[in-house]
């Protein structure tokens, strides 16, 4: 059984290795072919390449198949299933936690 996890661990690292030089040797062409004559900028390596993909990841969001968001998702689905009430309800509550809701109302004593 331990055999099999370590060649389908091997064959995941191996796929993902040739995934990730696949796509890094595409952004050094593309890189090479379009920014030195459109915008005079210098032509970049393979590991620049592979850094600026890296780069790119981070700052734009990475796989898209990853489960990002899902709390906010079903926050807000949570959100669209109260009724008016239980929502007039949670905003009051959050008004002194948060400034997005306005300030805390003061009601008047009776």
């Amino acid at each position: 059984m331990r055999g099999r996890w370590g060649v389908r661990l091997f064959g995941i690292a191996l796929i993902l290795l040739i995934v990730a030089a696949g796509f890094g040797q595409a952004v050094l062409q593309l890189w090479n072919w379009l920014m030195p004559p459109l915008f005079g900028l210098h032509s970049i390596t393979y590991w620049q390449a592979l850094g600026l993909l890296a780069l790119s990841w981070i700052l734009f969001g990475g796989l898209r198949g990853w489960p990002r968001g899902g709390h906010w998702r079903h926050r807000r689905s949570r959100w669209e299933q109260m009724t008016p009430e239980e929502r007039e309800k949670f905003r009051q509550g959050m008004r002194g936690r948060c400034g997005h809701f306005g300030p805390p109302t003061v009601e008047p004593e009776v």
